[in-house]
């Protein structure tokens, strides 16, 4: 693997940044009289350095002349060819060392440079102007420096940047003190105020801040982006291409990179085909154990398949009708590239005529050209017969042969038209039905390979379908829309409905649900063979009639969504429809012979469905004795630890088979996180975000032993956290403050946990030493035993049959280690089913339960998730938020745009006018990467501004529209602080904490944190009733202590109004402050499901089964002293 042996590499070479391909610039003291040396000269020649004029962060300004003079003189010397400017190499050289007193320095160099070999006059001439440059010769003539004096043009704007390059470059290698450490010089990527910071390698290391103070800015986009883009610069052409390259950062130095390894929590995978499984390859250890030492088993028969004799193979060939024209084939090359010239030599060498390349019968003398790129399957005609019963030797004698030429296997087809081949092999076979299956091969157990997918599903394990629940509300007659796109403005499927109404009896104005059912299922699946009279009305108004069946409304979605070439309708469609497991495969993925190989007791599939925990222990106990134990041995070896591995990230609870786009971020997090422990990498620099979101306080305990071991193995681990654990913790801490966006930037304290406690003006400090708290209510809001919201019978995944109830009125937090059933028992089931009820919805589904009492006292809810508030660049908190319509109304209603009679929708950048048509008001282009994920780059056209220039020109208060949405909230509040509407709406950005974000910044670009307080803000602006539910995922994800607090005054004025609010929370400061408290467990997934502990905070700390009561206890206890 290229990346480990580089990291090899830069562990040999005593920590020197060697695998990152560039040298680092200087550090603070360059040790004496370093020049580059012969290794030097063949540094890269594509070497070019970017020009900065900014002289406050000059590293040159550092040194003094005579350290100039000394060094640019062993460069020069080390560089040039012609005598002269060796003479002149020796002179400058000679100079510094005499000003040092260092007359050994100049000999020893007087003698290195007499031994140099050349280059040319031009280049000779560059260096000894860029001596001049540097020492600031501006006075001398160019041809007294320049040999050849027409070269002056040429080479004279390259002599700053040589100059700049000769010092940064080649004169000035990592300081000493880069062995040990990362040195960050002059960062100022996005808010980071051009700091300077030095931090320890193979350390844990925590960033913390307020939100958007920077801290990502800092791991990700400076130390990541830095050290990712050095890895991909030092690989070759060709594999760049393949390979994002993330923008260089804005900074003047680091020293001490190593590789960097980032793992967030934006990347999860949403193709269906990735589960937990394939994401840390346990699956590909699985699937080579099964296919090594699986003993497969009949479907039907449920006994071991054994090897098949000649004689049984004729005997079955014999009992097919007599008369039958068959041909025996030899599988010779199954689904192999290359053109395979070589196999049909040999084979015509041996006498066959024929082969069926590709299902394509063929003589060996007239075959197609095979494309050497794809792959191609090659069956040699061993024999063609009829079926006689006298055909036993002959039989048996070509058996043979085909068993030798395709190792062990042989296939009997129909010889004039395609049917049904039957597999014979000379190893697995049913002695009862004839059930054969080849060898057993790692790919018949891959669901992402033809091979071994189910052909019902692909491998996807589901079938999309048209949910009637979803399609009809029954509620409602077909004249008002009981069926969507059916109703009266569908001018032709609303005619078709009338036809029908009238062929069969039976009315449009009656509820849906009040039609006979024979008339539903007609109306839904169609009439069948049963003609039916239609009227259609056409464009001229002439009424058309036509005798027809009725096609079905289910079957006519089926065809459009099939048929259609429109991503709208296609959309539009897909609302509609519904998963279910496959029927063939159960959900399994699998082909039938794939799920019937058993190692020990159980099946692939079965395995995979287990919990995690449930499948470690099942392969710690998996005992296989002989041949089959030692081919096992080191593949159950890799899976144990890596099973064991994402135990420790606390994942015991899920299994393998679980999709990836159905984990939240936290969780897919850990597995990555699990991957790289499991791939053994050392001298790493690991970025990880917040890997303790979605954990509880007893699992985040194992998360902090794992990211101990990556750091006692040679890692350097950053990472950015809130959690008070981790940051104890840590080696060392770097707090980024004082405030957010503008205000932030800076380095308010660094150093061990114990120093920053100590900063008088670090606030993390002052959270973490006790001097500022999140302060336990004094008093509980009461409760009113009368007023709840009651669930009961609640079954839906690992929920075993509990009753929920909710206090209405209060702050209720729903606690419990993960797995535990959290997002079951609120977001899969109490949700959906008081959406329904409240809000009218028509395409959600809860979870199995019995029933659900006490919504007469609300009258609506709102779910407030970490789903993004958009997909695409388009999308912005300005838009989501309902803050741009008024601001369109706003610049449509200066004078500029009267008297250009441009209206609201000139600045919309959704619609043509006023937008960037290069871009369609995107701001940027999309490429499609084909066999990579799509990237967006900057429009050429309006330079990312979205609007062409005539719109640009429109200005409000001396902001164009581009520059109203660049503008961070709390600037915005401060533009806006005259438009009461939109001061409101502002204000709520502010209360959430989100002053830091811009107006248009792009929805892809916000964490789930961000993107759920621009969904709570949005439902804080709007008029409160005092009977609103409240769900809440885990708002505190990205949140410093101080930001939990904001919140927790947001979520107390909601509940001071009257409106319930539930809550699904690990962090200990929003769940001290909670009125009532539901904690499940008492562990995860089939050990879970259980509600262990109800009550006030005090009354859950008492009770001994609740870990978060023993977790809560002293905080409790504490902030009460």
């Amino acid at each position: 693997m290229l990346l480990a042996s580089q990291v090899r590499k830069q562990r040999h070479d005593g920590g020197r940044d060697r695998a990152c391909a560039l040298q680092d610039a200087p550090g603070d003291n360059p040790p004496d009289g370093v020049g580059i040396g012969r290794h030097h000269a063949a540094d890269r020649e594509d070497d070019q350095p970017e020009i900065n004029d900014r002289s406050s962060a000059d590293p040159v300004g550092k040194y003094s002349e005579r350290d100039l003079q000394h060094r640019l003189g062993q460069a020069i010397g080390a560089n040039c060819q012609t005598n002269q400017c060796r003479t002149r190499a020796r002179q400058v050289h000679a100079i510094g060392c005499q000003n040092r007193q260092n007359h050994k320095h100049a000999k020893h160099a007087e003698r290195e440079h007499q031994g140099q070999t050349a280059c040319c006059a031009g280049l000779a001439a560059t260096h000894t102007l860029a001596v001049g440059v540097v020492h600031g010769i501006t006075s001398c003539e160019p041809a007294a420096i320049l040999p050849v004096p027409s070269l002056y043009s040429t080479y004279a704007t390259l002599c700053r940047v040589m100059a700049r390059s000769l010092i940064l470059r080649r004169l000035c290698p990592p300081s000493e003190a880069a062995v040990d450490k990362i040195l960050i010089r002059g960062a100022r990527t996005h808010n980071l105020k051009n700091i300077d910071l030095t931090l320890p390698r193979d350390k844990l290391i925590v960033i913390t801040g307020l939100s958007g103070s920077g801290k990502s800015s800092l791991a990700f986009d400076t130390l990541y982006a830095e050290g990712q883009r050095r890895y991909v610069e030092s690989l070759s052409a060709y594999a760049r291409q393949f390979l994002s390259m993330m923008e260089k950062p804005d900074v003047d130095t680091i020293e001490g990179l190593s590789p960097a390894i980032s793992i967030e929590q934006k990347s999860t995978s949403h193709n269906p085909r990735s589960t937990v499984g394939t994401i840390t390859e346990i699956y590909d250890y699985l699937r080579l154990l099964y296919a090594r030492v699986g003993q497969p088993r009949c479907p039907d028969h449920d006994i071991p398949l054994e090897a098949q004799t000649v004689s049984q193979m004729v005997d079955l060939v014999l009992t097919q009708p007599e008369g039958s024209k068959l041909m025996l084939l030899a599988p010779v090359i199954r689904e192999r590239k290359g053109e395979h010239l070589s196999v049909f030599e040999e084979l015509r060498a041996q006498g066959f005529v024929r082969a069926r390349v590709n299902g394509k019968l063929c003589e060996l003398d007239e075959l197609p050209k095979l494309d050497k790129q794809k792959k191609h399957s090659i069956d040699v005609v061993v024999d063609r017969f009829k079926v006689r019963a006298d055909l036993q030797q002959r039989l048996a004698e070509s058996f043979e042969t085909a068993l030798k030429l395709a190792d062990g296997i042989a296939l009997v087809a129909p010889m004039d038209e395609p049917g049904e081949e039957v597999i014979f092999s000379a190893r697995f076979a049913c002695p009862i039905c004839g059930h054969a299956i080849s060898e057993l091969e790692p790919k018949l157990f891959s669901f992402n390979n033809p091979a071994g997918a189910c052909p019902t599903c692909d491998g996807l394990g589901v079938k999309q379908f048209f949910d009637i629940k979803r399609l009809v509300n029954a509620e409602l007659t077909l004249a008002e829309g009981a069926i969507r796109g059916w109703d009266r403005r569908n001018v032709y499927y609303f005619q078709m409905l009338g036809s029908l109404s009238k062929h069969y009896g039976f009315s449009l104005e009656v509820p849906f649900k009040e039609i006979p059912t024979d008339m539903q299922k007609i109306l839904l699946n169609g009439s069948g063979s049963q003609s039916v009279d239609f009227r259609y009305l056409n464009d001229r108004g002439d009424i058309v009639k036509r005798a027809h069946p009725f096609e079905g409304i289910v079957p006519n979605l089926e065809r459009r969504y099939r048929e259609t070439e429109s991503a709208t309708v296609r959309e539009e469609l897909a609302k509609f429809l519904g998963t279910q497991p496959c029927p063939d495969c159960r959900g399994t993925r699998l082909r039938r012979e794939a799920r019937h190989v058993w190692v020990g007791e159980k099946t692939l599939p079965a395995v995979t469905s287990l919990p995690i925990g449930d499948a470690t222990h099942y392969f710690d106990t998996l005992k296989l004795t002989g041949r089959r134990g030692e081919i096992a041995d080191k593949i159950l070896k890799e899976i144990r630890e890596r099973l064991q591995f994402l135990v420790n990230v606390g994942l015991d609870y899920l299994t393998l088979d679980r999709s990836a786009d159905t984990l939240s971020g936290g969780e897919a997090q850990r597995i990555r996180l699990a991957s790289q422990i499991g791939a053994g990498l050392v001298g790493v620099m690991y970025i990880l975000d917040e890997p303790s979101i979605g954990l509880h306080q007893r699992d985040n305990d194992r998360l902090l032993g794992t990211l101990k071991h990556l750091r006692d193995i040679g890692n350097t681990v950053i990472v950015v956290e809130h959690d008070e654990d981790a940051i104890r913790l840590a080696d060392y801490v770097v707090d980024i403050g004082p405030g957010a966006g503008v205000h932030g930037g800076h380095i308010v304290a660094q150093g061990t946990p114990d120093e920053v406690m100590a900063h008088p003006d670090s606030l993390t400090g002052k959270y973490l030493s006790g001097r500022v708290k999140i302060a336990v209510p004094a008093k509980r809001t009461p409760r009113n035993k009368k007023l709840s919201l009651t669930l009961k019978g609640a079954r839906g995944n690992n929920l075993q049959n509990v009753n929920l109830e909710i206090p209405i009125g209060l702050l209720t937090c729903v606690t419990g280690v993960s797995g535990s059933g959290k997002s079951t028992l609120i977001n899969n089931t109490l949700f959906p089913l008081s959406a329904t009820a409240l809000n009218g919805a028509t395409t959600l589904e809860a979870a199995t339960h019995d029933s659900i009492n006490g919504l007469q006292h609300l009258d609506k809810v709102v779910d407030i998730d970490q789903s993004p508030i958009g997909r695409t660049p388009r999308s912005n908190p300005a838009t989501y938020t309902g803050l741009f319509t008024p601001i369109r109304e706003l610049f449509a209603g200066v004078p500029e745009s009267r008297s250009r009679g441009y209206g609201p929708g000139r600045f919309s950048f959704n619609v043509k006018g006023g937008r960037c048509e290069a871009c369609q008001g995107d701001g940027l282009i999309k490429v499609e990467m084909h066999f990579l994920p799509d990237i967006y780059v900057p429009c050429d056209v309006c330079k990312s501004k979205r609007y062409n220039r005539e719109t640009l020109e429109v200005k409000y208060k001396g902001k164009n529209i581009h520059e109203v949405l660049e503008m961070t909230i709390e600037e915005a509040r401060e533009f806006f602080d005259a438009v009461p509407a939109l001061a409101r709406k502002l204000q709520t950005l502010m209360d959430v904490g989100l002053s830091y974000i811009k107006l248009g910044q792009s929805a892809t670009t916000l964490s789930g944190g961000e993107a759920q307080r621009v969904k709570l803000s949005r439902e804080l602006s709007k008029r409160d009733t005092g009977k609103t539910l409240y769900i809440l995922d885990e708002p505190t994800t990205g949140l410093h202590f101080a930001d939990i607090q904001q919140l927790l005054d947001v979520l107390h004025r909601l509940r001071d109004h009257g409106n319930t609010v539930v809550v699904i929370e690990h962090n200990l400061d929003v769940i001290k402050t909670a009125d009532w408290l539901v904690d499940l467990g008492p562990e995860g997934g089939s050990r879970g499901g259980q509600i262990i502990a109800t009550g006030t905070p005090e009354q859950v700390a008492e009770m001994k089964q609740s870990y978060t009561g023993h977790y809560l206890k002293p905080l409790l206890t504490r902030d009460k002293a």
